[in-house]
């Protein structure tokens, strides 16, 4: 059985009286690539958050890499790279200084630093934009500048909220492009309401409908006696 690399344990938050997520508790071994599925307001999000140590659960327990993300956050964090929807850039500061900023904060030495820098910008395809001003790009660049920063401390953990929203059909396949690259190498939790999207880059599914897991299993599970995977989804969503 490989590592457990994201885990939780029956995750809870409430709003008061409102549980946003209810008793969330699943695996995610060494290598895999998770599509996290669900409709607006599922709790796709907010379990996301949890792991990425953003906020703090209700009850429960979330883990990355074995280590608990509320009790040693700094540690698990450090194992993790966390794309959020419209995650935040400067925008008066241009691709490279954005990412000298975040590697110096998190403390990389300088001559790695430099080295992965130019990693992520090959790996990325930022080097006609290195030193525009990130408020001058176009959505799919800065995304790309997002995506450059979550990578640049080489993570062994994605989790990827919404990457490829708002972007146009080739920017589309330049992201899933790049995450099928990852998820050879890294384990990824991905969010996306792009089901074409599920079966381009992921081997299993995990579907969230009003703060329950409704379903956890592989692709051909999912698809199993539906025509699409669209059809799946209404059917998991039906009232």
């Amino acid at each position: 059985m490989s590592e457990a690399m994201i885990r939780t344990d029956g995750l809870t938050k409430c709003y008061g009286s409102f549980a946003a997520v209810r008793d969330v508790s699943f695996e995610i071994a060494r290598g895999e690539v998770v599509a996290f599925l669900g409709p607006n307001g599922a709790g796709k999000s907010t379990t996301m958050k949890m792991l990425a140590g953003f906020m703090a659960p209700t009850h429960g327990r979330a883990e990355i890499g074995g280590i608990d993300v509320a009790t040693r956050r700094i540690e698990a964090v450090a194992k993790l790279g966390y794309l959020p929807e419209n995650g935040p850039l400067y925008g008066d500061m241009t691709p490279r200084g954005l990412l000298r900023f975040f590697g110096q904060a998190r403390a990389i030495a300088p001559d790695r630093l430099e080295k992965r820098i130019d990693a992520v910008v090959r790996q990325c395809h930022l080097s006609e934009v290195f030193e525009k001003p990130i408020s001058k790009l176009s959505r799919g660049y800065r995304q790309r500048v997002g995506m450059a920063n979550v990578l640049l401390h080489e993570p062994e953990v994605l989790i990827l909220d919404e990457p490829t929203a708002g972007l146009d059909p080739n920017q589309i396949h330049d992201v899933r492009e790049l995450v099928r690259k990852l998820g050879r190498t890294n384990t990824i939790l991905l969010s996306t309401h792009i089901l074409q999207e599920v079966e381009a880059v992921a081997s299993r599914v995990i579907f969230i409908h009003e703060g329950r897991i409704v379903f956890d299993g592989s692709i051909d599970e999912f698809r199993a006696g539906t025509r699409s995977l669209d059809e799946r989804f209404r059917a998991l969503t039906a009232a």
